[in-house]
């Protein structure tokens, strides 16, 4: 894994760029008019991020670009503004200043609906365990911007943490989070598009295991949630209820402990 910037990078660009290899501890490599696919192949064809002014993009050799984008999160962010319901929020009994843990956070589109829920008052946690979609992700969360304020500033409030879910959870104490919420990858998918594709290259899709299901439990004080296909069976391996939506392939289970 390997970071750079664009040709002619602003001096703020360049300082982002090194700023995140030091704090993940992965290699800056000045790009020197080398295009991503030669500056990969220099390097042992690793991934390569690349940072230009306001955006953020993942490569991997052989593979369409992955961009850091809000994507459905930002028609959620806006819904939930005008006071419109969010099946997730409600089902998690989410409440302002409520502190959440999204153990799977991917390209963080459930943690920036989260973040806005929750407020200023509230705390979103977002635990990946892939290292380049935590870069991505820590980087798109910082420098994107899409002129709605308060979802700006919501994207500021999110912590991520590059740790296995399992692991990070064992530590935690009893009843320290209201919410844990778990988004796994899913073995087939329902609607993939074009830019979430590249996702699967770097994403874990391992299954739950049930011990996490048991921590979660230990760990919330609200609710513990899991999003899945409709017909998934992992709701009743994992001892979730399933909350019913109609016309829709994807459901949420809960357990409230």
């Amino acid at each position: 894994m390997l970071i750079t910037t664009g040709d002619e990078p602003s001096v703020a660009t360049l300082e982002r760029a090194q700023k995140l290899a030091e704090e993940f501890a992965v290699r800056y490599v000045p790009r020197r008019g080398r295009s991503v696919t030669r500056l990969a192949s220099d390097n042992g064809n690793v991934p390569v991020m690349v940072l230009v002014e306001n955006e953020v993009r993942l490569v991997q050799p052989g593979e369409k670009a992955m961009f850091f984008h809000p994507s459905m999160a930002f028609v959620r962010a806006k819904r939930l503004l005008k006071g419109e319901e969010d099946v997730m929020v409600s089902t998690a009994m989410l409440k302002p200043g409520d502190q959440i843990l999204d153990c799977t956070a991917g390209l963080g589109a459930d943690s920036l609906v989260f973040a806005l829920a929750t407020g200023p008052t509230g705390s979103v946690t977002s635990l990946e365990s892939s290292l380049p979609l935590s870069m991505l992700l820590t980087e798109g969360l910082r420098s994107h911007k899409t002129g709605l304020l308060p979802f700006d500033e919501a994207m500021k409030r999110i912590e991520v943490v590059n740790q296995n879910h399992l692991s990070y959870l064992s530590q935690l104490p009893d009843k320290s989070m209201d919410i844990v919420y778990f988004d796994p990858m899913f073995r087939e998918a329902v609607h993939e598009s074009a830019a979430i594709a590249p996702l699967r290259g770097f994403a874990n899709d391992h299954a739950l295991h049930s011990d996490a299901i048991a921590h979660a439990i230990r760990v919330a004080r609200k609710a513990v949630l899991l999003k899945e296909k409709w017909d998934s069976p992992e709701y009743e391996r994992l001892g979730f209820k399933r909350i019913r939506r109609k016309k829709s392939k994807i459901e949420y289970g809960v357990i409230y402990p």
